[in-house]
């Protein structure tokens, strides 16, 4: 995951204009982090958070691992820290 994400930041650098979007990709085997929601089509998967650019180019990519304990302590809303970690070019994976 690390060298795809270095290599996305290291071929293209992107426009001011960013899109954040949620994913969920199709995975039925067995990890802690795998989520179930009912009206997706794609209902069992990993949930991942992308950084794209205007021509659909993904710049940076974070994997949901579940709730963040850290934040809710800083009174942070998840939202917020999905944002900051991904325009800020955080190389952690967020939990």
């Amino acid at each position: 995951m690390e060298i795809i994400r270095t290599n996305f930041s290291k071929f293209y650098n992107p426009s001011e204009h960013l899109a954040i979007d949620e994913v969920i990709v199709k995975f039925k085997g067995r990890v802690v982090f795998k989520h179930y929601i009912p009206k997706k089509r794609k209902r069992f998967g990993i949930k991942m958070f992308k950084l794209c650019d205007s021509t659909r180019y993904i710049s940076d990519m974070n994997v949901y691992l579940g709730k963040d304990r850290q934040r809710a302590e800083q009174h942070l809303t998840a939202t917020h820290t999905i944002v900051t970690n991904l325009t800020r070019g955080g190389r952690r994976i967020w939990a």
